[in-house]
């Protein structure tokens, strides 16, 4: 079984308050079960909940957390739960961090582990207890084990960043966040490729097309763009991802509802709390 579960689904900032409870205001965290397989897509502010919960049933159940994490990129939004993720000190937690090089002069581990540096953290990464290990790649497909598949693509961001694609047993998700779409056909079908025929495509969709004309090359994708991108090209269910930190759980409702009735992809705006089964 292949299921995808949202942990934080915001763009940008963490944005708490009573105008996100509905959809939630933290930032991008997915987690991913192949079965007893764990994979966590982003480690934004929502990584700090998944991290609690798996200390609370993953530690005391089996007494170890073991998870494969994929980094989209560095930015921050997507990276700053790092330090509040409780696991990392657990000497029962193994960790795989995989994700693209940020800069020729600063490595993955380098641009994750900076966050607790002394100025900004009261501890430093001598000091954890978790088994973290990292894998800097590219364009690649990652063999995991036990038919847990990987695949990642280069994506239209203004830092080098990834989408991915999980296969399992017959089934896939893929990931497509940070992401603006390229200015030539030839690059954009091969994120087309990409994703044709995922039985759950987890895409940005940050703004309105209306919005879009003061927000072009900042990395994101319109609600518009994404259903043009994604018609008849097999995916099942549509999940619209990485929500502008401004709109309001009342705009999300309307956007929800104005697409309730696709059919093709089906369509569903993410909220935190989500469980899908692909």
């Amino acid at each position: 079984m292949l299921t995808v579960r949202f942990w934080g689904v915001r763009g940008s900032i963490p944005v708490p308050g009573p105008n996100t409870v509905i959809y939630g205001g933290n930032t991008s965290c997915i987690e991913i079960r192949a079965d007893e397989r764990l994979v966590i897509v982003d480690l934004g502010s929502g990584v700090h909940t998944l991290g609690d919960w798996l200390i609370e049933n993953e530690l005391k159940n089996k007494g170890k957390i073991k998870a494969d994490i994929l980094l989209s990129h560095t930015h921050w939004d997507h990276v700053m739960g790092f330090p509040m993720f409780s696991p990392i000190y657990s000497n029962g937690t193994e960790l795989s961090i995989i994700g693209p090089a940020t800069l020729e002069s600063i490595d993955l581990k380098s641009a994750i582990e900076n966050q607790l540096s002394s100025q900004y953290w009261p501890v430093q990464p001598d000091r954890l207890a978790a088994k973290i290990k990292y894998q800097q790649i590219k364009e690649t497909t990652v063999d995991l084990g036990e038919g847990l598949i990987v695949s990642s693509k280069f994506l239209n961001h203004s830092l080098p960043c990834f989408g991915y694609r999980i296969s399992y047993k017959g089934k896939s998700v893929a990931t497509i966040f940070d992401h603006e779409f390229f200015l030539t056909a030839e690059e954009n079908e091969k994120v087309k490729k990409f994703i044709s025929g995922v039985d759950i495509l987890v895409h940005d969709a940050q703004y309105k097309q209306e919005e879009y004309a003061s927000h072009k090359g900042w990395g994101h994708c319109t609600y518009e763009q994404v259903m043009e991108f994604t018609a008849g090209i097999g995916i099942k269910t549509l999940v619209f991802f990485h929500h502008e930190p401004s709109r309001k759980d009342s705009e999300l409702e309307e956007i929800e509802k104005s697409y309730v009735n696709s059919t093709s992809p089906k369509i569903i705006v993410a909220k935190e709390g989500l469980v899908l089964e692909a």
